[in-house]
């Protein structure tokens, strides 16, 4: 289904959208970035928070290591400030970079087990699907974050895979 080069790609494109995403709002009004937009996490901040917490979910679950800090439930509020934010997004970004370097066509087979934390229910799927997952739910919230912020009368970088810059 996926490949050790797809999780390479996906991994580089989550790393470059999420430092246009920490570049924009290093500069934006904190009011703003908690303000309920209407959105399915409610503001812009909630959303990336949620995007963290899954993101280290995920990957905790490919590579072992650790899960979030903050129960699901509280999810939406994992980080304190938009600049602690930042931090932790930069870390989980090279993160997940380190093991899409390191994954293997054979780590990318079989069924992943795991037990849903907003759940608790335990599932298995194909681990190609897993990792699908990973990417595509990245994609999905950092578009509600761009549409928040274009609302806002901002304008995000691109997001088209083509426009990409080489590492």
């Amino acid at each position: 289904m996926i490949t050790p080069a797809y999780c390479q790609m996906m991994a580089r494109y989550n790393a470059w959208q999420n430092k246009g995403l920490r570049d924009m709002i290093a500069n934006i009004d904190r009011d703003a970035l908690y303000r309920d937009r209407g959105a399915f996490f409610g503001s812009i901040m909630g959303t990336l928070n949620h995007l963290l917490w899954a993101d280290t979910i995920w990957i905790s679950r490919f590579d072992g290591g650790e899960g979030p800090t903050v129960p699901a439930k509280e999810h939406l509020e994992m980080t304190p400030t938009p600049a602690v934010w930042a931090a932790e997004n930069f870390r989980m970004d090279a993160r997940i970079r380190l093991w899409a370097e390191s994954v293997s066509a054979i780590d990318l087979v079989g069924d992943l087990t795991w037990t849903a934390a907003l759940s608790d229910t335990t599932m298995s799927e194909p681990m190609g699907l897993c990792v699908v997952q990973l990417f595509n739910h990245q994609t999905h919230h950092r578009g509600q974050v761009h549409a928040m912020l274009t609302a806002m009368g901002l304008k995000p970088n691109d997001t088209d895979l083509p426009f990409m810059p080489e590492d």
